[in-house]
């Protein structure tokens, strides 16, 4: 099964995300345009290949029984919202646009939209972009702990089984209090996430605060293996507001949601992620990413 290529796909210049709500009654028809996508992103990858394009989309937990009622994905379910601060905030379908070229993201939105025309609402829309050397807007690099190589595959798609080259992904939009992170010292921050800024050198863990964000998110499992994810996450901001899209894809989605859990839930000495200080999650949505052969054979 050929993954989409989204999914595993190198840091980008761009992006653009399309948050979509399926117009009620029109979900056959939505099924059948979900097949043509795959096409559409190997046309632009093809048709602009200085723009390193890749096309993503992702079925929304609520509506995925009404576009393939034969088969869903075992492990899919709600996002696993933590009360009002990681509020769960649904959307039927998510589409991920990215490239090195801005103009070229646009044409694939352009594009989606046609084909979607009178079939789908927007919900939200967000233009994505690389800050400085691929860092979030805090200034700290985004995506340190991601996996490399063949390995962003082996953590992000299913191996097999019929959803083989799919991959579980959830998605926020954080709203960052940049006034408030900026009045904090260097040394402050660096606190808070557990490494330093300029250089990108993680603290060592005896050095870690148990309320730092690399503490709170580097977890393992029963069997002391590490819970990993490939982030695809990238900043966006406006003249007022800045923040990030964080975007989780992993063959299972019970790693994110214990890094979630992780990050709100205070542990028995009260600690949790101080982090979650200064940023605010408005959104939390959970999706599946099928294989392009899944969506081609509109899941038969």
């Amino acid at each position: 099964m050929k993954a989409q290529a989204g999914i595993c796909a190198e840091p980008n210049l761009h992006a653009h995300y399309l948050f979509l709500n399926i117009v009620p009654g029109s979900h056959a028809a939505v099924t059948a345009a979900l097949a043509r996508l795959p096409a559409l992103w190997r046309e632009l990858e093809s048709s602009y290949a200085d723009a390193a394009f890749s096309g993503l989309v992702a079925i929304g937990n609520r509506v995925w029984d009404n576009l393939y009622p034969d088969a869903r994905p075992p492990e899919l379910t709600a996002f696993p919202a933590q009360g009002d601060a990681a509020p769960e905030t649904p959307a039927d379908l998510f589409v991920q646009l990215r490239a090195d070229r801005l103009d070229v993201a646009y044409i694939g939105v352009q594009r989606v939209m046609a084909l979607l025309a009178g079939l789908v609402n927007v919900q939200d829309e967000r233009q994505g972009f690389r800050y400085l050397d691929c860092r979030d807007m805090t200034g700290f690099v985004d995506g340190t702990e991601n996996p490399q190589g063949e390995d962003r595959a082996s953590v992000a798609l299913l191996a097999d089984g019929p959803f083989a080259g799919g991959s579980y992904v959830h998605v926020q939009r954080f709203h960052h209090r940049m006034n408030r992170w900026q009045k904090l010292s260097l040394s402050s921050q660096e606190a808070i996430y557990g490494r330093t800024k300029a250089d990108n050198i993680e603290f060592a863990s005896s050095d870690k605060a148990p309320t730092a964000h690399t503490r709170r998110t580097s977890l393992k499992d029963e069997t002391g293996r590490s819970m990993e994810i490939l982030r695809q996450s990238m900043p966006w901001g406006s003249a007022t507001e800045q923040g990030l899209v964080f975007i989780s894809c992993c063959n299972t989605p019970r790693h994110f949601t214990a890094m979630l859990e992780s990050m709100y839930r205070k542990d028995n000495n009260g600690h949790f992620d101080h982090l979650t200080l200064f940023t605010e999650a408005k959104t939390g949505a959970a999706f599946f990413a099928p294989s392009e052969d899944w969506l081609e054979k509109n899941g038969d």
